[in-house]
């Protein structure tokens, strides 16, 4: 589903997100709910970039000024009640203004007819861009396979980035979900990838 937001966002570069797990439901400009496998899962769309609340767990990714979050890490993970989570982020920065549109245009396009995605489209920049995307079948519904959002992770040469056997072994017995932040002033788009697994 895609958004044309009327609020400028507030986070400019990708240096300016902070991560954060268990905050309460921020403001949102758009929410998505989406069930899957008995869990209700809510993509929500902020000014600042995104949040998932899924199960006991709430994920922000966000420009989050004093409220104590943490800057972005490459990696993070976590155990709930009945639950591991794990959670990874990297930044491709394009060499240009086009590679950077490609990129975006490439991803919108391919989130564009998804009833598990969300996508929104701030004002001042056509590329200007936050989308999330349930990913590959989860706890036993239908959803995009991993290769196909492996396809999304978009380097600066163009190339996709490959997924194993075992992540799409480990998605089904949970659920995961992708986000992408695109930034026009400084042609990055920050990745991020989640897992919210029942330990076997």
């Amino acid at each position: 589903m895609l958004t044309v937001l009327d609020t400028p966002y507030q986070d400019a570069r990708a240096d300016g997100l902070s991560y954060a797990l268990g905050l309460p439901p921020l403001d949102a400009l758009a929410v998505l709910p989406v069930e899957r496998g008995g869990l209700t899962v809510q993509l929500r769309l902020l000014g600042a970039s995104h949040q998932v609340i899924a199960g006991p767990l709430s994920e922000t990714v966000a420009c989050l000024p004093g409220i104590g979050a943490e800057p972005l890490p490459g990696s993070a993970a976590t155990t709930l009640p009945g639950w591991s989570y794990a959670f990874t982020a990297t930044t491709a920065v394009h060499p240009d203004d086009a590679a950077f549109g490609r990129a975006v245009e490439g991803i919108c396009a391919r989130l564009a007819d998804r009833g598990d995605a969300l996508t929104g489209a701030f004002p001042g920049s056509r590329y200007a861009v936050t989308a999330l995307a349930l990913d590959g079948a989860g706890l036993g519904g239908a959803g995009l396979d991993g290769a196909g959002l492996d396809a999304l992770d978009m380097r600066p040469d163009g190339a996709a980035g490959g997924g194993t056997g075992a992540e799409n072994t480990e998605q089904r017995a949970g659920i995961g979900w992708r986000t992408w932040h695109a930034y026009p002033q400084t042609r990055e788009i920050v990745m991020t990838r989640s897992r919210l697994v029942r330990p076997t």
